[in-house]
C-alpha cells in the first residue's frame, strides 16, 4: 500500500487558516509536557500487570535482555536510550552476523508489533520527557545524514509514540511518504491536531493497520533521498530489534 502525499492535504486547510508554525513553543508546549507526563504515569500503572505478563513472555521466548534499548535522536537531534520490548531473537549465521529480520522475529515478537504492546515501554522516555506522545517517530541517529534539509525539520519538534505518519499509513509507507507527513506535522503542529493523531491512533491499533512494509518483516533501513527508490539495495540496518 502506498498514501500518496494528498494524505497531507487536511493538514494543508488548517494550515492556510492560521500562522505556521515551525517549532512546539510556547504556553501550548507546556500543557503538552504537562500532560504527556500525567497521562505516561498514569498508563504506567494501569498497564503494569501487562507490562508484567509481556515481560515473562518475552523472558521465556526470547531470554534476556527483556528491553531492547538503542539510541535515539530526540528533539533538535539531542540523542537518548529508546525503550521497547523486545521482538527479535539474536539468532547469528555461521559467520556470526545477525540473520535478516525476518527469520529472527518471533511468534512472541509479532504478536507484539501486531498489537503494538512492544512499544508500552516507551511510557517511561515520555515521562522523562525524551519523547511525546506524540511527534515524529525517533529513528536510528545514522540517518541523521542522510536526511534532505527538508527531512532535518522533522526534528524541530518532540519525537513520539505515535504520530501523523503512523495513522496515515505505518510502516506501509515509503521513506518520502513518511517524512513529507512528518514535516507536514512540524508546520501543522496543535495540541488538536495532537488529540486527533491520539485517537485515530487507536482506530489504527485495533484495526492493525500499516503494521509491517508489504516486502519487508520490518521496514527497510532509509539510505538517503535518493536511494528511497531502489528497491534492490542490500538492506541489514535492523532498524528496530
Amino acid at each position: 500500500m502506498k498514501a500518496s502525499y494528498e494524505s497531507v492535504s487536511p493538514l494543508r486547510s488548517e494550515r492556510e487558516a492560521k500562522p505556521m508554525q515551525t517549532s512546539q513553543n510556547g504556553w501550548q508546549f507546556w500543557i503538552k509536557r504537562a500532560s504527556d507526563s500525567i497521562a505516561a504515569l498514569c498508563g504506567l500503572i494501569v498497564v503494569s500487570p501487562v507490562l508484567i505478563v509481556v515481560s515473562i513472555l518475552v523472558w521465556l521466548s526470547m531470554g534476556r535482555p527483556i528491553l531492547f534499548r538503542q539510541r535515539r535522536p530526540g528533539r533538535f537531534a539531542k540523542p537518548f536510550w529508546l525503550l521497547k520490548f523486545r521482538t527479535m531473537s539474536d539468532v547469528r549465521d555461521s559467520s556470526g552476523r545477525l540473520l535478516p529480520d525476518g527469520d529472527r522475529l518471533t511468534r512472541v515478537g509479532r504478536l507484539l508489533r501486531a498489537s503494538s504492546l512492544d512499544e508500552l515501554p516507551q511510557l517511561w522516555n515520555v515521562l522523562r520527557g525524551d519523547i511525546s506522545l506524540v511527534g515524529p517517530r525517533p529513528l536510528l541517529m545514522e540517518y541523521l545524514p542522510r536526511y534532505s534539509p527538508e527531512q532535518t525539520r522533522r526534528h524541530d519538534v518532540m519525537p513520539g509514540i505515535t504520530g501523523w505518519a503512523q495513522i496515515n499509513g505505518r510502516n506501509a509507507l515509503t521513506w518520502e511518504e513518511k517524512f513529507a507527513l512528518d514535516v507536514s506535522y512540524v508546520d501543522n503542529w496543535s495540541l488538536r491536531l495532537d488529540a486527533l493523531i491520539l485517537l485515530k491512533t487507536i482506530v489504527s491499533v485495533l484495526r492493525r493497520k500499516g503494521i509491517a512494509n508489504a516486502e519487508h518483516a520490518t521496514m527497510p533501513g532509509f539510505h538517503g533521498t535518493d536511494a528511497v527508490n531502489n528497491p534492490n539495495r542490500d538492506d541489514t540496518s535492523a532498524m528496530h530489534r
